[in-house]
């Protein structure tokens, strides 16, 4: 049986492939085969970009030949993380060039899709956003600025100042949702904040870490309960649709019964709360993506619990 409709348009293009990062932290040869793999698989609609440091960009470039035209390497060129807003700047300057180069060489059988990129670590400012907005009017490409979810209002306000400027695609926030310890994932609180507030001021948000499984459960692994990227990304679109605030996001994000969710072809819905199939795609440009070091493991899960067909 073919996936519920409400699935796909929630899942669409969804999984930015994060292979070279932990816990997978694959080789750059088997990472981009798999790639090669995926986007010609059954199941590449799900799958968005492939994310690559663009300090790796020369060191890819023999791998290239595995992707064509029909099939080819979408890339989120990450860039490097830097503390002081001074060494941010040096590094938009790196990371410009490096695509601006790439994209000169390329027959179009790879792109860069987006740019995603810490700020530095004393935060944003409006001058400093102005650079950034800078960056990507000069590339126009849609651009993620990562950081800590305690500081997400009030750096997703400043991104929403800054897109208010016409001319260059929309500055999007990068909300870490986990990682390899206990202490990196952020309260579900939080995580709603960053949800409702992207919401709100119609920043598009995307996410990092820790969504391997579709539903939240503690995983021996890390010590603690991850979040299911079902519940991210729902309750993005639920809040997108009926404007939910922070503490009913809350409540989904904590969810971890199976039986909650309900996919149709007509709706979405977790509870007493549904969005319609045709909305979906809609607030989909707002609630984007999430990066996960497997494609197989969100597959897998999704086929166990009979969402996703074989």
């Amino acid at each position: 049986m073919p996936e519920a409709a409400s699935l796909r348009r929630l899942l669409a293009r969804s999984v930015d492939y994060a292979g070279l990062f932990p816990p997978c932290s694959l080789e750059l040869g088997p990472a981009l085969a798999n790639q090669a793999e995926y986007v010609r698989s059954d199941d590449r609609w799900m799958l968005s970009a492939f994310v690559l440091p663009v300090a790796r960009f020369e060191e890819a470039k023999p791998h290239f030949g595995q992707f064509t035209r029909d099939h080819p390497l979408r890339l989120s060129a990450l860039g490097a993380a830097k503390g002081s807003a001074a060494e941010f700047r040096d590094e938009l300057k790196t990371v410009t060039d490096a695509i601006l180069s790439l994209r000169a060489t390329s027959d179009g059988s790879v792109v860069v899709e987006q740019l995603e990129m810490a700020l530095p670590k004393e935060g944003a400012s409006v001058d400093l956003l102005a650079e950034v907005r800078a960056t990507a009017l000069s590339l126009n490409l849609p651009t993620f600025w990562e950081a800590s979810a305690k500081s997400a209002a009030i750096t997703i306000e400043l991104l929403a100042q800054t897109n208010e400027s016409e001319g260059a695609p929309r500055l999007g926030f990068k909300l870490r949702t986990g990682g390899v310890q206990a202490d990196a994932f952020p309260p579900a609180g939080d995580i709603a904040v960053a949800l409702a507030e992207a919401v709100r001021q119609d920043v598009p948000i995307k996410f990092t870490a820790g969504l391997h499984h579709p539903i939240r459960q503690f995983r021996d692994e890390v010590g603690t309960k991850m979040y299911g990227f079902l519940n991210v990304l729902g309750a993005g679109v639920l809040a997108a649709e009926h404007g939910l605030k922070a503490d009913q996001l809350t409540a989904m994000l904590e969810g971890e019964n199976f039986d909650e969710f309900s996919f149709s072809d007509d709706a979405f819905k977790w509870r007493d709360w549904s969005v319609e199939t045709s909305h979906i795609e809609k607030h989909r440009e707002v609630i984007t993506s999430f990066g996960s070091c497997s494609f197989n493991e969100p597959r897998e899960d999704l086929r166990e619990h009979g969402l996703l067909s074989e």
